[in-house]
């Protein structure tokens, strides 16, 4: 009886331990693999927050557009609206694009009253964008050039007397539109005793707002002539370099740079630029042919072939003295 207990009771322990083994590697098994599927868990929502990371990133980007975008177009409305009230137009596209001939329709009133008045057509010009572009017709060369960074500053003086305003503030457009900011220390426009009405508060109000800081109006108490306005507009210049135009042109690309870089080589060089021509009745901008510029006994300014050794040299580049 007593080594039957005993068999008994060591079968029973045997039992005992096996099963322990049996449950003890199937609990280290389950631990393994809860472990494994918690490791899985993870790198899949690392996934899943990486995914959403770059889904959010592309919604953020793409919101941050939208809403640059509808920035931009407030921004442009705004200063749009300063030229609707005065009939004028702002900005990419319309009549007279890329320096191109444009007319107006049939139905067009006081053309030929402007023509007498302005001596081209500025009904046709009040139709045409202020920032219209115009062909880049510098030679090929040109455009490969390099200059220094370290170029003195310029004061651009625009001239006038009973300019039409759309002339005006295309000339404005045009500098500040093809002029390297940190080049154009500031423009002033020279009104030598207008009588145009829209010349005194329409100007004033548009560039203060438009321009602020950038252009100052010199307004001349009796008209003074050509030459003793531009002395008023020097007095008022702060530049270095002092550029004077007519109040009706439009800058090219790349205008200043050639003209300061000759400037730095010899402060006492007065430069003129190569000037096209802009057609009176359709805006048409036409390409002039490479010339000296001079002036006549009658200050007739004349336009000279020029000289053989200049085109022995057979560079475009090159200034014609």
């Amino acid at each position: 009886m007593a080594v039957a207990r005993k068999i008994k009771t060591l079968l029973t322990v045997n039992i005992l331990v096996f099963v322990g083994i049996i449950l003890f590697s199937v609990y280290c098994r389950i631990q393994d693999r809860s472990e494994e599927l918690i490791q899985i868990g993870r790198i899949s929502d690392q996934r899943l927050r990486a995914r959403s990371g770059k889904v959010s990133n592309l919604v953020d980007r793409q919101s941050i557009l939208q809403r640059l975008e509808r920035l931009e177009d407030v921004v442009y409305n705004q200063l749009n609206g300063l030229a609707k009230p005065m009939g004028l137009v702002e900005g990419p596209g319309g009549l007279g694009q890329g320096g191109a001939p444009a007319t107006l329709g049939e139905d067009s009133r006081d053309a030929e009253g402007k023509y007498e008045e302005y001596g081209y057509n500025a009904q046709l010009s009040d139709r045409i964008s202020l920032d219209r572009s115009i062909p880049d017709y510098r030679p090929k060369k040109c455009k490969q050039l390099t200059y220094p960074e370290d170029l003195p500053q310029i004061s651009v003086v625009f001239i006038f007397v009973n300019e039409a305003l759309s002339v005006i503030l295309r000339s404005v457009h045009s500098v500040v539109n093809h002029t390297p900011a940190h080049l154009l220390k500031e423009i002033i426009l020279v009104d030598d005793n207008s009588d145009s009405v829209e010349l005194k508060f329409n100007l004033d109000q548009y560039v203060n707002k438009r321009y602020p800081g950038l252009v100052k109006i010199v307004r001349n108490s009796k008209r003074e002539g050509l030459i003793r306005a531009r002395i008023h507009g020097w007095n008022a210049a702060t530049a270095p370099v002092v550029g004077f135009f007519d109040a009706h042109v439009e800058f090219n690309t790349g205008w200043a740079d050639p003209i300061l870089t000759r400037m730095k080589e010899d402060h006492t060089r007065i430069i003129l630029p190569a000037i096209d021509n802009i057609k009176y009745n359709t805006f048409e901008v036409q390409q002039y042919a490479n010339a000296a510029h001079g002036y006549n006994w009658g200050l007739w300014c004349m336009y000279i072939i020029p000289p053989q050794e200049w085109l022995d040299k057979g560079d475009e580049t090159a200034p014609i003295r």
